[in-house]
């Protein structure tokens, strides 16, 4: 199996929010986050396709989030974009291992 990477890029993931971002834009963009974390934790369980496929939508989804918070049925869109990468993720289901009681 090829060598796990991170293919959205560090300036999306790691920088401090951009001037200019909506606090809902900034949410947002932290829950798809999440999502590829997810997804990189369980890199060997799919094949590189399925990873390079979620990972192209992933950083899409990304890097439009400023654009695609300020339409008009924002919360339904991106509500229906994270239902739909949670059943590939399923992050729904993981919990923070320091969040156990």
């Amino acid at each position: 199996m090829s060598r796990a990477r991170n293919r959205i890029p560090r300036l999306l993931l790691h920088n401090a929010v951009p001037p200019g971002t909506s606090a809902l834009s900034s949410f947002y963009r932290e829950e798809f986050i999440k999502h590829h974390k997810c997804l990189q934790a369980q890199r060997e369980y799919y094949s590189d396709q399925a990873i390079n496929s979620a990972e192209t939508a992933l950083l899409k989804i990304i890097s439009e989030m400023d654009r695609l918070s300020e339409t008009a049925n924002a919360d339904q869109l991106v509500a229906r974009l994270l239902r739909e990468f949670d059943i590939v993720t399923g992050l729904s289901g993981w919990s923070e291992p320091e969040q156990v009681h």
